[in-house]
């Protein structure tokens, strides 16, 4: 079930459950910048197919950046 997160739970998800950062934002501002290990999956491409790379058995850390 997706829930909000501080910097301190990433972290620890990603130290200690292998977590995986997933950045949703389109290739060109990945491209641009991005945390170190973060995997690219624009959200508007986003599907079952897409989302096979994932590892199910991880923890998903969606990242997404809106300056509005």
């Amino acid at each position: 079930m997706p829930r909000i997160i501080d910097r301190d739970e990433v972290r620890r998800l990603m130290s200690e459950d292998g977590g995986q950062l997933l950045e949703v934002l389109p290739r060109r501002e990945y491209d641009h910048e991005h945390p170190v290990g973060a995997l690219n999956i624009p959200l508007k491409e986003l599907n079952a197919t897409t989302a096979a790379r994932l590892d199910r058995r991880r923890p998903v850390i969606t990242y997404c950046h809106d300056y509005l």
